[in-house]
Parts: C-alpha cells; sequence; structure tokens
C-alpha cells in the first residue's frame, strides 16, 4: 500500500487526465502518483502535476480522498506555468513501456461519465462541482 496524490486542473470546462492504454484496455486517471517518504500530499501533487503533464501549479483544496490500496488525494489545481503535455516523468520513458502508453489529454466535463474515468467518484465530484 502507498499514499497516491492526484492533481485535478480544470479549464473551460475542461479536465487534465491522463490517458492509458494498457493490456488492450484504454481508461483515463488523474495525473498523480506516489507520496514520497516525507513528502506533503500537497507537494506530491506539485511534482507529479510537473512529471506528468509538464505544468507547474497552484495546489488549492483537497476535493477528495479515496481509500484504495493506501490513501489517494485529489487536489483542485491551477496551472501558473509550464507547458501542457511536456512532461518528462520516468513513466514516459523506455523503462516503463511494459506498463502501456501515457498521453496527456483535456476532456470535456459532460464527457467523463460515459467513459471509464478512474477513480469515478472523483469525477462525479468534479461535475458536482462544476456542472
Amino acid at each position: 500500500m502507498r499514499n497516491r496524490s492526484s492533481v485535478v486542473i480544470v479549464e473551460n470546462n475542461m479536465v487534465a487526465l491522463i490517458r492509458r492504454e494498457r493490456n488492450g484496455k484504454v481508461y483515463y486517471v488523474f495525473p498523480g502518483g506516489g507520496i514520497k517518504e516525507n513528502e506533503k500530499p500537497e507537494d506530491a501533487a506539485r511534482r507529479e502535476a510537473l512529471e506528468e503533464l509538464g505544468v507547474i501549479v497552484k495546489v488549492e483544496e483537497c476535493i477528495a480522498q479515496v481509500e484504495f490500496n493506501g490513501n489517494q488525494y485529489f487536489f483542485l489545481s491551477e496551472i501558473v506555468g509550464g507547458e501542457f503535455g511536456t512532461g518528462q516523468g520516468e513513466e514516459f520513458t523506455d523503462k516503463y513501456k511494459d506498463r502501456g502508453t501515457y498521453l496527456p489529454v483535456w476532456i470535456g466535463i459532460e464527457k467523463m461519465l460515459s467513459m471509464d474515468v478512474k477513480p469515478q467518484e472523483v469525477a462525479l465530484k468534479i461535475q458536482s462541482l462544476y456542472m
């Protein structure tokens, strides 16, 4: 079990997600990853946004905490720098190609529930906040 931290970035009724393709299945996750030892969840969210999306974010409130193989924190965040889609995290290296593909994308809030977004309860929360 490992605690994880993710960013929830909403701009122009679009949500930043990572499109994953693994073992022949396509699904979407919120950008994020494991919290390192002695790292605050907010700091992990900032680090992961830079690694996975290539953006610097201002982390705001935690809108959801989900229990799944540890605690998962989801922070509303605002892009304040960087360029979306330029992440250089380890998941983009050949070393991790057996874990499937990672592609940063913008998805309309209204479309999220018709897609396989994990975790679904966070997608529902975003829809309740923005629609």
